[in-house]
């Protein structure tokens, strides 16, 4: 997978020009996850995201960011069967690396922009917070995987060296099997070109 990911950027990266031109900088923003699931009522959790993108090109543009978001999900319980009611919890830490490639309309200094690619993230800590008896009545539900795949897309504007984006992120692969989990998110940044 990483060796065609990265043939993947080598192939985009050779399609735009050779002229093309380049900038880096920082991002933050907030973010609004849900983790879809079979059997219980889920609710939007509010998270962050902070770190790099790069953005190489005129109109067409190739933008590989990476940084560090957290991100999960509530669920209301109410099972009557197990005698479990309550609200479980669960808060990711991800280090995120989406390769978007985007359009840019208008001026370097002013413009719109659409963006869309995949994602990758890896997991690096789970907090959840379950009711009493919630593994009882709903085993495996919290073994999560360590790395998903996604898709993200969206759109923003610059105005001089500022840069805002509003994106959805969707999940390709589950972050667990079972009760069918994936994770989704809409996602506001700012950010800074800082070359």
């Amino acid at each position: 997978m990483k060796r065609l990911l990265l043939s993947l950027v080598l192939l985009i990266a050779a399609g735009i020009s050779a002229k093309a031109q380049f900038s880096l900088g920082i991002k933050g923003g907030v973010n609004f996850s849900k983790i879809n699931t079979h059997d219980l009522s889920e609710s939007t959790k509010t998270g962050y995201e902070a770190g790099i993108f790069a953005r190489i090109g005129g109109g067409l543009y190739l933008q590989p960011e990476l940084y560090l978001a957290s991100k999960g999900g509530k669920f209301d319980v109410n099972n009557t069967n197990s005698n479990v009611s309550g609200t479980a919890d669960v808060k990711f830490t991800t280090l995120n690396v989406p390769l978007l490639l985007g359009e840019r309309f208008g001026s370097k200094n002013l413009n719109f922009r659409i963006m869309a690619g995949p994602i990758y993230s890896y997991n690096l800590d789970t907090k959840e917070n379950f009711p009493a008896n919630f593994t009882n009545a709903y085993q495996d539900f919290g073994k999560y995987n360590n790395s998903t795949i996604g898709f993200q897309a969206g759109a923003g504007f610059d105005i001089g060296a500022i840069t805002a984006d509003l994106r959805y992120e969707g999940g390709l692969t589950k972050i667990n099997s079972n009760y069918g989990q994936r994770q989704n998110l809409w996602a506001l940044s700012v950010g800074f070109k800082i070359l």
